[in-house]
């Protein structure tokens, strides 16, 4: 199914689930396999599908694990980096394609690491956009350290709780739970207070039409939050499981794209990370580091002409 933009529409049964995917570019053409965040859609990389599309890629865009049109196992069990990885290539199995240019945002960059980690013989180059790679720490299990450091109301803890934010979802509304999200440009950490998250709102940014804005909403509402939330809920899990690869670099070509005002950019020690030489140690094959100023997190549509370039930039040169 085609849609007018000419973006091309089809559910596929991998790995267990129906997956939902959109992609444009012609057949044979080589792969650029796109991969959203939270609170986001195949739809979050709609100007990159195009742009991408129009110079000789064939863009594919799934709605990952738990979102949109793709099936949402209830139990957050099911959100392993095993699990969204083991779609993923057979996504790509299901694409006939050996290897594939990946680029991921936000969630979709953490998964992007770690499908490198786990399955770097399928990838050609990565582009990752706001989400440094983080080494797992043999001491240090992720959700007891970002409750020492920021307390129970920071965001990714209020997310702990199976049906506690979702209810408060309900209650406020999908729109300004979105509006939340999509709104946020302090690059200082995000809190949810219990009962206060939601009110005094800011409107959407202006890089988000009312269309736009409509296709969110409608998805959401749809399909609910609870898939969307279940990958971190499943952090602590994942730490567990990925023991095996603590001390294992990246070793696959590296773009990295973050904005100077993104909240994960100031997270503590991760500047440093990014500019000091500490990634470069963990990820040998970084390429670039790009640090666009005065954009925040949700840079590929606040500016996304100036990231389809760094993609396209980077992906010609393989």
């Amino acid at each position: 199914m085609a849609s007018s933009d000419g973006i091309k529409h089809r559910t596929v049964d991998i790995n267990g689930i129906k997956m939902h995917v959109a992609e444009k570019g012609e057949e044979g053409a080589p792969i650029v396999l796109m991969i959203h965040g939270f609170p986001e859609l195949w739809y979050s990389w709609r100007h990159q599908i195009q742009a991408l599309s129009s110079l000789g890629y064939r863009t594919v865009a799934p709605d990952m694990r738990g979102y949109g049109d793709t099936d949402a196992p209830s139990d957050s069990s099911s959100y392993t980096y095993g699990h969204i990885v083991g779609d993923l290539v057979a996504l790509i199995d299901e694409l006939e394609a050996d290897k594939v240019f990946v680029v991921g945002h936000d969630w979709g960059a953490v998964v992007a690491w770690w499908f490198c980690l786990l399955r770097p013989d399928r990838v050609k180059a990565l582009v990752n956009l706001s989400v440094a790679f983080t080494p797992r720490k043999p001491n240090n299990m992720p959700l007891d350290k970002l409750r020492s450091a920021y307390g129970h109301d920071y965001y990714i803890c209020r997310f702990q709780v199976p049906g506690e934010v979702e209810s408060e979802i309900v209650e406020a509304g999908v729109d300004k739970f979105l509006r939340k999200f999509y709104s946020y440009r302090d690059p200082g950490p995000l809190f949810l207070p219990n009962g206060q998250a939601f009110k005094d709102v800011l409107p959407y940014p202006n890089w988000l039409s009312e269309e736009e804005v409509a296709y969110y909403c409608h998805k959401f509402t749809q399909s609910g939050f609870t898939g969307a939330l279940n990958y971190y809920r499943a952090l602590n899990l994942n730490w567990e499981l990925m023991a095996p690869w603590t001390g294992v670099q990246v070793k696959v070509p590296v773009k990295f794209v973050v904005g100077d005002l993104d909240l994960t950019y100031h997270q503590p020690g991760v500047k440093e990370y990014i500019n000091q030489g500490g990634m470069k140690k963990d990820v040998p094959l970084l390429q670039e580091v790009v640090i666009l100023e005065g954009v925040a997190h949700f840079l590929h549509e606040e500016t996304p002409h100036v990231v389809s370039n760094h993609i396209y930039d980077f992906i010609r040169k393989f």
